[in-house]
């Protein structure tokens, strides 16, 4: 007789040994934050990179409660700039993922005589990044705005800045705005006021735009240099226009 037949021999029609069951990640991420205190647990997260502290809100329940703190994402996104403190609360979550330079601005309050190339060699950035980051089509969209948003070519005069996360309807853009001068004071006007006078202003110039036969940009010139007076912003163009036409025919 065969003696691999045998009992406990290789050829054995006893059933194999059950495999080991695979481990639950979720479970030992509850395991391995059960001997974290939490206050350790925010320390170590909130020395991670923006990107990375997202990533780590995906392991487990208590891991996504510190790496959703307003205190923790406003670390770590103020850390590789060194600013001390940002105000105010962004439109979505994923503001703070992204904490390159391009989030940060620094206000300029428009002045009269103020030009894009005269703010651009005042701030040591180009005309083209200027226009760019304030959704401008031409230099005569400065004309129609309180103020510009300067892209950030000096990271070091951030150090130790109070920022404020501001959405502006003409740049078209949230961006955390560095006030040089120190945030303006006032009264804040309600949102509803504030779109109300925008739908306002919008239509006057849709209407300017139409009569005159010209871009927003130019549109929004001219009823700047008649004060808001639609019939004396076509006026001033029209005189404008006559005067090159006069010049044309010399």
């Amino acid at each position: 007789m065969d003696s691999r037949g045998a009992a406990g021999g290789p050829d054995s029609s006893s059933p194999a040994d059950p495999t080991s069951p695979e481990p639950d990640p979720a479970a030992a991420a509850d395991a391995m934050d059960a001997r974290l205190p939490a206050d350790l647990l925010r320390a170590v997260l909130q020395r991670l990179p923006p990107i990375d502290l997202a990533r780590s809100a995906c392991v487990c329940r208590a891991w996504h409660a510190v790496a959703s703190d307003r205190a923790v994402l406003e670390a770590a996104f103020c850390a590789p700039w060194g600013v001390r403190r940002v105000v105010g609360e962004p439109a979505t979550q994923a503001f703070w993922r992204a904490a390159s330079l391009g989030r940060f601005a620094l206000s300029h309050a428009v002045r009269r005589g103020d030009n894009v190339p005269g703010v651009a060699l005042k701030y040591s950035v180009q005309v083209t990044d200027i226009k760019r980051f304030n959704n401008m089509m031409s230099d005569h969209g400065i004309y129609s705005r309180e103020r510009l948003l300067i892209p950030i070519s000096n990271p070091e005069i951030l150090l130790g800045s109070t920022c404020y996360i501001e959405m502006d309807h003409n740049a078209k853009r949230e961006v955390a705005v560095f006030y040089p001068e120190g945030r303006p004071s006032g009264k804040t006007e309600s949102l509803a006021n504030i779109a109300s006078a925008e739908r306002r202003s919008r239509r006057i110039l849709e209407s300017v735009r139409r009569s005159l036969h010209v871009d927003d940009e130019t549109a929004a010139y001219y009823l700047s240099v008649s004060e808001g007076d639609p019939r004396a912003a076509m006026m001033e163009y029209s005189e404008d226009l006559r005067w090159e036409q006069q010049r044309a025919g010399r």
